[in-house]
């Protein structure tokens, strides 16, 4: 349990549920995890890379082209969930296999696939020659010079 303070005294807050835990402890080896709730379901995050979920019961790691053939030569599916407008969407996110479960020595080549799909599918970060090359340019109004030339600076005259 994690112990949280409110305003009324100290409350328990549970912490995630055992296999919420269990998936946790399989990334583990890979670096620092960190997890969170995500539309009913569990997000996992490596070294502050988004790489793995949990919806219904069921973990999938993050792919991208180059490793979509090797989780599905080992029979490993796509999460895939139905739209608002009854579409079918399916996502990069595959299902691992069964043994990998077992085990963080199991399931760690599978983690660094889809570690390494996070890495390619991550945007790089702005720089801020880039920043201040896309910002628009601020005019000045357009009376900015004469209010500055006519209105008296300071307290006023000298005494």
């Amino acid at each position: 349990m994690v112990m949280s303070k409110s305003t009324q005294g100290t409350t328990t807050r549970p912490g995630p549920p055992p296999f919420v835990a269990h998936c946790t402890e399989l990334l583990a080896p890979l670096g620092t995890v960190r997890v969170g709730r995500m539309f009913g379901g569990w997000g996992f995050y490596v070294d502050e890379l988004f790489m793995a979920l949990i919806a219904y019961d069921q973990l999938y790691l993050k792919s991208d082209p180059q490793t979509q053939a090797q989780f599905a030569a080992a029979g490993c599916v796509p999460f895939a969930y139905v739209a608002r407008d009854q579409e079918k969407v399916v996502t990069s996110y595959w299902s691992v296999p069964g043994e990998a479960m077992d085990s963080p020595a199991l399931m760690e080549p599978w983690a660094r696939l889809a570690l390494q799909a996070a890495l390619r599918s991550r945007k790089p970060k702005r720089t801020a020659a880039k920043k201040t090359a896309g910002a628009k340019a601020v005019k000045p109004p357009a009376n900015a010079t004469t209010r500055a030339a006519t209105k008296p600076r300071g307290r006023g005259p000298a005494r």
